[in-house]
This record gives structure tokens, C-alpha cells and sequence, in this order.
């Protein structure tokens, strides 16, 4: 189901209050949110839906959901635009001498060739990156990063790996090595029948 749709059904859900069937956390230490919810919504809900699939579903987004909002604290704190982000990444991963075609670089960065202009006149303007002519071809403009944008692009992934690093400490490393390895099954499962744009 669409995000969006999975929201609105959550609020569905919400309105039952049957118990019965709901597995039960192991202890009161590791209960979470999604635990109290499934145990508000009960069992009088289609028989095909399974509970414990909600659980991972409801898990997985909510975990999504504090990823993002850690990443946008680092970026906000460092004073860069999620669009910012992209374009340092998508030329620090081009390799030295770190540098794109623009209309490369828009596409991926998922900008339009007007938002990418903005950005690039920011990020400029900030000693980040610099537009540089194709010496191949004239009519075509490069991008480069700086200096100072491999920096504050390599600041930004340290500071985030900190944030990151939340996410295992309740984990041992046999156990952060099983998850991966669940994740990875079910990845595997979904990217064949809904590819990522940019997977």
C-alpha cells in the first residue's frame, strides 16, 4: 500500500480496541509504541491482515521517519538543504577529480534544471563547489567540488555516523550482522517488483 494510503489506514485501525491475539512484548523494557498500537487496534480487522507484518511495517517506518529527522538536524546545523546534500554527494561518489556535467548532476540529484541552478549559485557562493567549462565541449558546464565542499561533505557523514550509531546500541554485533541479513532477504524480495529510482 502507497504511504499515504498506509497512513490512512493506520487511522482506520485505530479505531478498534479488540486485544485478543496481539502478541505481547517479552518485557516492559522492550516495548515500544508500535506495541501499544497494535494492541489497541485488536483482531475485529480483515483475517488476511497479519499483525506481526504491521509491526514490521509500522517498525520500519518509524525507524525511516528518526533517520530522516537526524539527518535533517545535522544538515540544518551545518547550514546546508537536503538538495545541498545531494549535489555534494552525487560529486563526492563521481571519484577525483570530483567533478559532473550539470545536467548529470541534476538528474542525479533529482533537481530540475532551475533548482539546480539555484543550488549551484548557493553552494558557490559558499566556496563548496565551482563551474568549470567543458573543455570537450564548450556549450556544456562542469561541476567540481572544492576543497572545502570534500570537507564539509566528509563533516557532514561524521557527524551523521555519530547520530547513526544509536540505531545499534541496543544491538550486538551478532545481532546487528542478523538484522542486516533479514533486511537484506526482504530487500532482495521488493526491489524486483518496485525498483528505487536511484537503487
Amino acid at each position: 500500500m502507497s504511504r499515504n494510503y498506509h497512513l490512512s489506514y493506520l487511522d482506520v485501525k485505530r479505531n478498534f480496541r479488540n486485544t485478543s491475539n496481539v502478541p505481547k512484548a517479552r518485557k516492559t523494557g522492550e516495548r515500544d509504541h508500535v506495541d501499544s498500537f497494535l494492541e489497541e487496534i485488536g483482531a475485529d480487522l480483515p483475517p488476511d491482515l497479519d499483525l506481526t507484518v504491521e509491526g514490521i511495517v509500522d517498525r520500519i517506518g518509524g525507524i525511516n521517519r528518526r533517520i530522516k529527522r537526524m539527518h535533517d538536524e545535522t544538515l540544518d546545523q551545518l547550514g546546508l538543504t537536503v538538495s545541498d546534500w545531494h549535489v555534494l554527494t552525487a560529486l563526492r561518489w563521481a571519484g577525483k577529480p570530483y567533478r559532473r556535467k550539470a545536467g548529470e548532476l541534476a538528474r542525479r540529484a533529482d533537481l530540475t534544471s532551475g533548482a539546480m541552478t539555484s543550488r549551484l549559485d548557493a553552494l558557490e557562493k559558499e566556496g563548496l563547489v565551482r563551474r568549470l567549462r567543458d573543455p570537450a565541449d564548450r556549450r556544456s558546464v562542469l561541476v567540481e567540488l572544492t576543497e572545502n565542499g570534500r570537507k564539509k561533505h566528509e563533516q557532514t557523514m561524521g557527524i551523521q555516523a555519530q547520530k547513526e550509531a544509536l540505531l545499534a546500541e541496543a544491538l550486538t554485533d551478532r545481532e546487528k550482522e542478523q538484522l542486516n541479513a533479514l533486511l537484506r532477504r526482504v530487500m532482495v524480495t521488493l526491489e524486483d517488483r518496485y525498483p528505487g529510482k536511484h537503487d
